[in-house]
């Protein structure tokens, strides 16, 4: 019987970096599909990804979980970054979330 011993949320390029590292040849199939839908839907680098995470909390103090979302999908308008931002519940001014936009492009270039 396996047990949880930590529970983290992950972005979709670092789940392809784990999964690689494992090696393919040891993936049983599900992981595999994981690998390739990981592999297709990566926008940037899972070393970057990390980066990014931790400045979108600490500068934009969103939280993990719309962090690592915003990641995952990198939004290249206002109105897309506003989807992720806790369901459109809370109001976040336009400055704010150009400059989330600007660090993305940030990072949107270093690949």
């Amino acid at each position: 019987m396996s047990r949880v011993i930590k529970e983290k949320v992950l972005s979709v390029p670092e789940v392809k970096e784990i999964m690689e590292k494992i090696g393919e040849e040891n993936l049983d199939q599900f992981q595999r599909r994981t690998l390739d839908y990981a592999t297709k839907f990566s926008k940037i680098d899972a070393k970057n990804a990390k980066k990014l995470i931790k400045k979108l909390v600490n500068e934009f103090k969103l939280e993990e979980g719309e962090a690592v979302q915003i990641v995952n999908c990198m939004p290249e308008s206002i109105e897309e970054l506003r989807v992720f931002l806790a369901g459109g519940r809370k109001i976040v001014e336009t400055s704010k979330l150009e400059s989330i936009l600007a660090l993305l492009e940030k990072f949107r270039k270093k690949e």
